[in-house]
């Protein structure tokens, strides 16, 4: 009989690598260690699936399709805080403390042994359960949210806003006093690229201005050609 022990029975992991023979030998292999185990292989395939269903923890190669590694990690970790694991071909210290800086919980190079990933990610599942990470509140200026329950408030009033609106308000005040480019917000709101006719993200921005409109202070600042950026004169406060 296989030993699975006490802690991975029943977690599951997404692997987001495009090296589909790779991906299978490690589903193959964790899948006999008690995990359950899913499979994305491109950028934005991954990250969907990242924020559409709850994983305990993610294996996310860095050179992938579509929006590579650091890019889904960054969009990530503004919506979640489910434990990462990236696996790189890079071996370039700068490329490690990377991957570290934007949020990964940890960091393995290629070729690795997959007992020392397994190692690895039963060390990150046991930091993680032993923190009890939650959502938090998340303040910027006036703006507070609540990103396990879905409010918001401007000035302790309460804002009634669309999920894209919400969606879109909490991308970009975790981003505060740095410009979101439409690409990233697209990719976190609808996890594609944005098209050059595309006209929905603007006409929610719209909404989303009128509704945070108080004695003429704009919020949400367009970046011509580039995105949005959020201006509250103020540090994001967790």
């Amino acid at each position: 009989m296989q030993e699975t022990g006490g802690d991975q029975v029943s977690r599951s992991i997404l692997l987001i690598e495009d090296d589909r023979d790779l991906c299978s030998l490690m589903k193959d292999y964790f899948t006999r260690q008690g995990f359950r185990v899913e499979a994305a292989y491109d950028g934005i395939q991954g990250l969907a699936r990242a924020l559409d269903e709850e994983f305990n923890l993610i294996v996310l190669d860095v050179m992938l399709p579509a929006l590579d590694g650091f890019e889904v990690l960054r969009q990530l970790r503004k919506r979640n805080a489910t434990p990462v694991i990236m696996l790189t071909a890079r071996t370039a210290r700068a490329d490690r403390i990377a991957g570290l800086e934007t949020g990964a919980d940890d960091y393995l190079p290629k070729s690795f042994d997959p007992e020392e990933l397994l190692a690895r990610i039963r060390a990150v599942l046991r930091r993680s359960s032993a923190a009890g990470v939650d959502p938090q509140i998340v303040e910027v200026g006036d703006i507070r949210l609540n990103p396990q329950t879905r409010e918001a408030w401007y000035a302790s009033e309460p804002l009634d806003l669309t999920m894209l609106e919400f969606d879109i308000l909490d991308v970009l005040v975790r981003s505060a006093g740095r410009v979101v480019s439409r690409d990233q917000l697209t990719a976190a709101l609808y996890q594609r690229k944005s098209t050059p006719y595309e006209r929905s993200l603007d006409v929610h921005i719209s909404h989303l201005r009128k509704k945070l409109e108080r004695q003429d202070r704009n919020l949400i600042q367009t970046i011509r050609g580039v995105g949005y950026q959020f201006s509250a004169g103020t540090e994001v406060r967790r």
